[in-house]
């Protein structure tokens, strides 16, 4: 399907953050190399299936403590040692797709409300937005705590439309994961964009049924286009300076 944004009022764009704004599966393979590295048990792989097992619990650092106990080197000192080091070193790895920063402030500039609707906890959430430098382009971040829902539960998205204020007609949703993004917002009447290039864990790769797919990031303005046209011109120069100075993503 490929529904045309511009026969729609959209005024809103809502974004999961994890794997859709950055990298967090690499940031977390390289925390996990490092938790690993300092235990001397284990290998990073492993560890990270431990943070896949159960749905809510890809943040939890409890992962850490099973992963400890099962090689029978679990120390109360050394479990919060190796948190702390997991967490550091996942939030020093977190970098930008090419073009995200680029695009999102040229949507803000055309007049779109921005915001994020996320499973993870707020102060992760808020964490991660500070240290990729996106904390500017959101109105509005629904984390889990707000709901006490996971995805692909519909609360944190209608939560997030009355934050926007803006129906669900009115609002473009973007997320790498068919089954918890893309999958509810549809539902819920949204125009949705599946974004490909983030999505590790869909066995085969699908859309889920999303109205359109992308392969880069501002690949959205293009879905977006009739919607700005009178901005089209700010856009092009903002890619078109981006693409010259080679920018990408930062971390």
């Amino acid at each position: 399907m490929d529904r045309n944004v511009g026969q729609i009022p959209c005024k809103a764009v809502l974004f999961d953050m994890d794997n859709t704004l950055f990298d967090l599966v690499h940031a977390k393979t390289m925390a996990c190399r490092r938790v690993t590295a300092t235990l001397g048990a284990g290998d990073p792989g492993e560890l990270f299936s431990y943070f896949l097992r159960r749905q809510g619990e890809f943040d939890d650092p409890e992962n850490i403590r099973d992963f400890m106990q099962d090689h029978t080197c679990y120390e109360r000192e050394r479990f919060v040692k190796c948190v702390s080091i997991y967490r550091e070193e996942q939030t020093r790895n977190l970098t930008l797709y090419p073009g995200v920063e680029q695009t999102l402030a040229s949507l803000t500039s055309s007049g779109f409300c921005l915001g994020i609707v996320t499973d993870a906890h707020t102060e992760d959430a808020y964490l991660r937005l500070g240290a990729t430098g996106l904390s500017r382009y959101f109105d509005h971040v629904v984390t889990h705590e707000m709901t006490g829902a996971h995805k692909p539960s519909s609360l944190p998205f209608l939560l997030a439309l009355v934050r926007l204020n803006a129906t669900a007609r009115e609002t473009l949703l973007v997320g790498d994961s068919p089954r918890r993004d893309i999958a509810p917002a549809g539902i819920l009447g949204m125009c949705t964009v599946y974004a490909r290039y983030g999505d590790r864990f869909s066995q085969p790769k699908s859309d889920g049924g999303a109205d359109h797919a992308i392969d880069s990031f501002p690949e959205l303005l293009e879905i977006l286009e009739p919607n700005g046209r009178k901005k089209r011109g700010t856009w092009q120069s903002t890619l078109g300076s981006h693409k010259a100075t080679g920018g990408g993503g930062s971390s």
